[in-house]
């Protein structure tokens, strides 16, 4: 069964905001009293909170999805809709957060830093926030917006001041009993440490933390035993512990040896930019288990070789107690040093917020190849908001869309990109919302007189204007003087005769203009 876990992937979706209410307020001897209509609430942000109270992502292992409330519905009288409630997940101290491509978004090394890593969704106005001078009561509110939805990496990387590393069945686990109050597995086989241990030493006036780390072999590095898997536990350390058995029974292993694939696989292991590389921070050697004879005339062999490296030695049993209190001390010194050498260092980088560039646009517009043609694309936050928030339902709602895309300048950019009346135009990556460019509708909304939820601009039914009216009467007019001149022609050409003089056609009994005309139009 699964005791400890140090990566994870959450699945995330954040509250959705609540939409906005379209009402009407009704009084005594007033049923048209004006809109009412409240605002949706937001949705509710997920948050991820360095706890120095957990200590394993297991729950989240466990359970990865994970969801927010949404906001509640406007409703009338001016009531708004209730805030989804923000989801806080509590996460260990050294957890690296990342999104689902790998990138890293934030580093937790702080208790209680905080990150929101789902936003909640924005809640809507009703129509008694969209009233104005000119449109007393707006027939359409707009919708909320969805909050994230998506995958969020969790890794965690163990802050300790001092890693014990060494072979598997070396005893870190006792030693790491031995000098703190921590209780991991101790065995007699290999691999017994699955999870990273970690203990809290007093040495004197300095308190530090020391790590377990599972156990290396050769090509861990590279994937081999659980060396890789836990080796990112050992990047935050300040300095190494090499924790080398002196009493191994197994055929070609000797200290000297096991620290040279020790130092191999950590000389190997990638460390973020910035970090000093593993080999190259303080070490010190425990030639552990000399309370055994042949361990104890083993260590005094190897010794002068180690120390001719520039290791500190130090013959320690984990069993008996001897020589800890020397190898804590030793500890505690590298540890306040590395401390005070923290203090000395720079200030990190301010950061600095800077509002936006007046001339920066709240756009991009990209021009795709299409089958039928060119397709315009509109990217941004604003406009890709207020899309999500038009109800395309209700004409009025989209007269407004109309009128606040035109206002951040979009129908200039389109024709300054080339797009004419019916260009096909989508606001939002993928898919999309699609539509044909009409660049009629840049009008403001404001100066139209129509019935709430009806937007005259889209009405197919367009009233001809005073020169087409004038352009058709002329037409029929010269229609009217052709079939005259036609008729007159057929007269004279004797058509309207026959053969006897009985049967000749006189003027009067020819058709009159006026049955061809209609007065009423040449009036």
């Amino acid at each position: 069964m699964v005791t400890f876990v140090d990566e994870v992937t959450l699945h995330l979706k954040a509250g959705n905001g609540g939409n906005g209410c379209v009402s009407i307020r009704r009084e005594k001897f007033k049923p048209l009293a004006g809109p009412d209509g409240g605002a949706g609430g937001d949705g509710g942000d997920i948050v991820l909170v360095a706890d120095p109270q957990t200590t394993t992502l297991l729950g989240y292992h466990r359970a990865p999805h994970r969801s927010s409330q949404s906001g509640g519905f406007g409703m009338g009288d001016y009531r708004n809709g209730t805030t989804g409630e923000t989801l806080e997940l509590p996460v260990p101290v050294g957890t690296v957060v990342k999104d689902a491509d790998g990138n890293e978004l934030v580093d937790l090394v702080e208790p209680g830093m905080r990150i929101v890593v789902a936003a909640g969704g924005q809640g809507g106005l009703g129509n008694n926030a969209l009233a104005s001078s000119k449109r007393k009561a707006p027939g359409f509110a707009l919708l909320g917006t969805p909050g994230w939805e998506g995958d969020v990496i969790l890794e965690l990387k163990t802050v300790a001041d001092i890693a014990f590393v060494g072979f598997p069945s070396a005893g870190k686990s006792s030693l790491i009993a031995a000098v703190s109050a921590a209780k991991p597995k101790i065995a007699d086989y290999p691999f017994t440490t699955l999870a990273p241990n970690l203990g809290v030493v007093q040495a004197g006036d300095v308190r530090f933390t020391v790590a377990d780390v599972p156990g290396l072999i050769e090509g861990a590095s590279e994937g081999k035993g659980l060396g890789l898997e836990f080796l990112r536990h050992v990047e935050r350390c300040s300095a190494l512990l090499h924790v080398l058995d002196c009493a191994t029974l197994e055929p070609g292993r000797d200290p000297l040896s096991d620290l040279d694939v020790i130092l191999a696989e950590l000389a190997a292991y990638p460390v973020p930019d910035g970090q000093t590389p593993l080999t190259e921070r303080p070490q010190l050697i425990a030639l552990n288990k000399v309370d055994v004879p042949d361990a104890r005339d083993l260590a005094a062999l190897v010794r002068p070789e180690l120390e001719s490296r520039g290791f500190r030695v130090f013959e320690i049993s984990a069993a008996s107690h001897e020589g800890l209190r020397s190898l804590t001390y030793a500890l505690a010194d590298i540890v306040a040093e590395d401390r005070a050498r923290k203090a000395e260092a720079p200030a990190p980088e301010r950061i600095v917020i800077r509002p936006k560039a007046v001339d920066e646009k709240d756009f991009e517009i990209r021009v795709e190849g299409g089958t039928y043609g060119d397709v315009y694309r509109i990217l941004g936050a604003k406009p890709e908001r207020w899309v999500a928030q038009t109800d395309f339902t209700n004409d009025e709602a989209i007269g407004f869309l109309a009128d606040r895309l035109a206002k951040i300048g979009i129908e200039e950019a389109l024709m300054k990109k080339g797009a004419v009346a019916g260009s096909t135009v989508v606001i939002g990556p993928g898919s999309g919302i699609v539509f044909d460019w009409e660049p009629t509708l840049t009008s403001t909304a404001e100066l139209i007189t129509t019935p709430r939820g009806v937007d005259a601009r889209l009405d197919t039914n367009a009233r001809p204007t005073r020169g087409e009216r004038r352009d058709a009467y002329f037409d029929r007019m010269d229609a009217k003087a052709e079939a005259r001149e036609e008729l007159e022609r057929e007269r004279k050409a004797g058509l309207w005769q026959s053969g006897d003089d009985d049967d000749l056609v006189h003027d009067d009994d020819l058709v009159h203009d006026d049955e061809l005309v209609d007065d009423g139009d040449a009036r």
